[in-house]
This record gives C-alpha cells, sequence and structure tokens, in this order.
C-alpha cells in the first residue's frame, strides 16, 4: 500500500510543504475518527480537477463503514456538491440526504484543510479536503459520552479547517502509549474546570487515589494532590491539565504510571477549553525498563567479550615474540590476528543499542591489523578502501570481518612479502547482495592456483558455510592477485 506522500506527491498538486502538513495531521486523524465514531479520509486534489483518496483511518469505537480500502480511489460524483461547498466556504459541509458507498448509506460531513504559513503566520487557501463518514445508527444515538465524544469531534475538525491542527507537537500521538479516546478522555473549559470524564478516565483515577467524580473538579488542583510531595514532577503538568499547550507527560502516582496528552480547542484564534486524554501506561513503562536492562546487559556482556579477546590475542602476541621457531611464531601471529579481528565486532556492539554492525567502521579497524603484518614482514603496502557496506547484523558481520582480515593479510604477508605494493578493498552492496574485490599488487599465486592452508580453509568455511556465498581466487592481467566475494542478502532481508 503506498503512503500518503507517496501518493500524494506522484498523482497530486499539493506542494511539498502541504503533503508535509497532511502527513503531520495524519497523527491526529485517529484520535478525530474516534472521536466521530467514525471513518475520515484526506483527499487530495489532482491535476485532472478531481479528489484522490491518500490516507483513511477507522475507528476503533465502532464498526467502519469501508470494508475495502478506500485509499487510491477518486471522488464520488454524488459526493462533490458537499466537497466544493467546503473549499468554497471554509465552512463544514453537510450532506443533506445519505452518501452512499457500496449499499451503506452514511452520515458525510467535509471540512476543507488549510494550514498555518511558517512566515507570516497568516492562513493559507484550502488545500485538500477531510471527510467524515458516520454510521446513522451513531448519529441519532443520545448517549451522554457519544455526545461530548462528537463535540470534540467538531471542535477539532474545525481547528483542521482553520489551520490550528496539526500542531509541530502533533507528534506526540506517534509515539509508544499514546493516549486514545477509548482510554480516557477529559474535557476542560477555559479555567481548567473539568466538564466532562470518560468512564475510562475515571477509573484509571480511581485506581491511584481520587475517590471522587472529576466532574466539577478544577484538573490541575486535582492532578497537584495526588503528586503531592514529588520533586521530580513536570512542571508542565498545570498547563496540561488546563489544556493550555500541546504537550504530553506522564505522572507517577502510587508506583502506577498515567500518561497525559493535552491539546487546546482554538476558535477565531481563542482558547475555548481544551481536551486532556489519558492512559495507565504501568505495564508499558516496566517494558520499557526491563529492555533497557536487557540492552545495558548485552552491551556489557560485548565489552567483556572483547576485553577477554583482546587479552587473548595479548597472550598471543607475546608468545609468538618468544617463540624459537618461525612456524610458531606465524601460527601465533595468525590466531592473534582472528581473535583481534572478532573483538573489532565486539567492542562496535558494545557501544550501541542495536545488534546491527556499521560494517565500514568495522572494516576500517580490521585492515589496520595488515599494517601490523607488513611491518612483521618488512613490507610497505597502500591500503585502499572503496564502496559502501551499510550495516550487517552481528550473525554475519562476525564471519565476514574474519574472512577480510584472512583475505587481506595473506595478500600483504604472502603476496606482498618483502616488497612494496598496494592492495585495495572495493565493495558494492544492492538489496540482492554484498560483492567484495579484494586485490593486489604482488606476485601472484603460485602456479596459478589457491593453496589448501589453513587460512584459505577458513574463509572457505565463513563464506561459503556460514554466509551462503561464494570466493574465487585468480591473478590479475597487470600481476598480483584478486579475490572475489559475493555474500546474498536474501536472508538477512527476511529477518
Amino acid at each position: 500500500m503506498s503512503t500518503l506522500k507517496e501518493l500524494a506527491t506522484k498523482y497530486s498538486t499539493l506542494s511539498p510543504e502541504e503533503i508535509d502538513w497532511l502527513d503531520l495531521l495524519m497523527a491526529d486523524v485517529p484520535l478525530l475518527a474516534d472521536l466521530a465514531f467514525g471513518d475520515i479520509v484526506l483527499w487530495a486534489p489532482t491535476g485532472e480537477g478531481d479528489w484522490l483518496a491518500v490516507a483513511h483511518s477507522r475507528a476503533s469505537s465502532t464498526i467502519t463503514l469501508f470494508y475495502r480500502d478506500i485509499i487510491g480511489d477518486y471522488v464520488r460524483e454524488d459526493w462533490r456538491e458537499v466537497f466544493d461547498e467546503a473549499v468554497e466556504t471554509g465552512e463544514p459541509s453537510v450532506s443533506l440526504t445519505p452518501a452512499w458507498y457500496e449499499e451503506n448509506p452514511m452520515g458525510l460531513t467535509a471540512y476543507s484543510v488549510r494550514r498555518t504559513l511558517p512566515d507570516s503566520g497568516a492562513l493559507s487557501a484550502p488545500f485538500a479536503v477531510m471527510t467524515v463518514h458516520t454510521s446513522h445508527a451513531v448519529e441519532f444515538s443520545a448517549s451522554r459520552q457519544i455526545l461530548a465524544f462528537k463535540e470534540c469531534a467538531d471542535d477539532l475538525c474545525r481547528m483542521v479547517q482553520d489551520g490550528t491542527l496539526p500542531n509541530s507537537k502533533s507528534t506526540y500521538a506517534r509515539r509508544q502509549g499514546a493516549p486514545r479516546a477509548s482510554d480516557g478522555l477529559i474535557k476542560v473549559d477555559v479555567e481548567g474546570v473539568i466538564t466532562f470524564a470518560s468512564p475510562n478516565s475515571q477509573t484509571t483515577f480511581n485506581s491511584v487515589g481520587f475517590r471522587d467524580e472529576l466532574e466539577g473538579q478544577n484538573f490541575a488542583a486535582v492532578l497537584a494532590d495526588l503528586v503531592r510531595g514529588q520533586f521530580d514532577t513536570d512542571e508542565s503538568i498545570p498547563l496540561i491539565a488546563q489544556a493550555k499547550v500541546y504537550k504530553r507527560s506522564d505522572i507517577e502516582v502510587k508506583g502506577r504510571t498515567i500518561t497525559l496528552r493535552s491539546i487546546p480547542v482554538l476558535r477565531d484564534g481563542k482558547r475555548t477549553g481544551g481536551i486532556v486524554l489519558s492512559r495507565d501506561i504501568t505495564d508499558i513503562k516496566q517494558q520499557e525498563q526491563m529492555l533497557i536492562t536487557k540492552d545495558a546487559t548485552i552491551r556489557e556482556i560485548h565489552h567483556r567479550v572483547k576485553n577477554n579477546l583482546q587479552t587473548v590475542a595479548s597472550l598471543l602476541r607475546v608468545q609468538a615474540r618468544r617463540a624459537e621457531s618461525e612456524d610458531a611464531k606465524d601460527a601465533l601471529s595468525q590466531a592473534m590476528r582472528r581473535v583481534a579481528a572478532i573483538a573489532v565486532v565486539h567492542d562496535t556492539l558494545s557501544t550501541g543499542l542495536s545488534q546491527d554492525v556499521a560494517f565500514d567502521d568495522v572494516l576500517d579497524r580490521v585492515l589496520s591489523l595488515a599494517t601490523e603484518v607488513a611491518s612483521l614482514h618488512g613490507t610497505v603496502v597502500h591500503l585502499h578502501k572503496e564502496g559502501n557496506f551499510g550495516t550487517l547484523p552481528s550473525e554475519y558481520a562476525t564471519p565476514f570481518a574474519l574472512a577480510l582480515t584472512e583475505v587481506v593479510t595473506n595478500a600483504v604477508e604472502h603476496g606482498l612479502r618483502g616488497i612494496e605494493g598496494s592492495v585495495s578493498v572495493i565493495g558494492h552492496r544492492d538489496e540482492h547482495s554484498i560483492n567484495v574485490v579484494v586485490s593486489d599488487t604482488g606476485t601472484g599465486l603460485p602456479g596459478g592456483t589457491v593453496g589448501d592452508g589453513l587460512g584459505t580453509q577458513i574463509v572457505r568455511t565463513l563464506i561459503e558455510g556460514e554466509l551462503g556465498g561464494s570466493i574465487t581466487w585468480e591473478n590479475n592481467a597487470e600481476g598480483g592477485t584478486q579475490v572475489t566475494i559475493d555474500v546474498p542478502l536474501h536472508w538477512i532481508n527476511q529477518k
């Protein structure tokens, strides 16, 4: 399914700034749908004078009226009159007869969408349309909660046509644990006195010790009494309680966490009251804390593994220096470099929350090991890296780093032993695979074929066995050796 930005950019006449405004508005559209007990659709104009549905939100509080997705459809001819009236008058336009869609009658109200221009603060002309589709059963319901919710919906929808909604703080609606209308809704007047409190909001505050009826209370005083004695309370809580600001904050009361989100209601540029949404997010906070603890533990494990591997590498280096046999020195030095290459990956993982590795940084550090090899054999090596490898999961980064360490150090240790030359590592990554070509200007492969030593066996096992890729060795036409590695990414993409 195409996103709002993709559809509007490709098919509509909207400017990038107008598309960004609609995208920001989409953060609040689910709330509007819940409050209106209906479906809400955003429509963008096309170059042919038509209207295209670019976004659609169904209410969680009632049954949807659109069983098939309407995104990508053009407006029905019998709806155009309502659209035109909303755009021309700048006022809500209500269909006087039932609107039909797939044999379903519904109430239809259209609001024009305007935005506040950032430079002048002036109001733009209508550039899109927002429609509210409701069931007739809901329209004629006399439930007090439904009437209060629909009144809030109308207030906010009028703010959309007045260019005062969305607000830059609308992104709070996309954050984890953001309250919806069904979680708890409190309506306050200009003085912050509660004129309506949904049953769920009453239950939420009863659970933390407030036993009276919320309605008729000054909400700021209610919250002040609940958090009395706390010294780390957000200072903006009174403003949130009076719905004077677009903001979201949490309060901690009796071991429970309640999140509050306030939306001022504006009419003709003046605040007439506001809406405060509430939700008990104690379980979410506990889960977040557990994840933070888990992440910290994983990072500490990687840090300790890195330290232990570096200790092992140091011991191998010391042992190599004391070894009398040249074969023993080479074997211990190679083992030291392999351990050090794995330590580099764990060091990278210990510095971030993600278990993905920025492989370009890892490769830069791994290549420095080749410089150490060159110094041991009287070689002057010029290293060259080209291309972007991107990020890799740790289970892929470790064998890949180790394999490239083997290939590059072999080029330095055997191809360029005792001479001056260069080694280049050229990588190319697309959505399907990573291709790496390692070439040197050394003496080339003896007899034109690669040997079957331990290093070669290790590389084959890592690339072909663990990563499911392929590796080939061949002589360059200009002299030296070229190693080509291909690693498929389909396993990674399926994660």
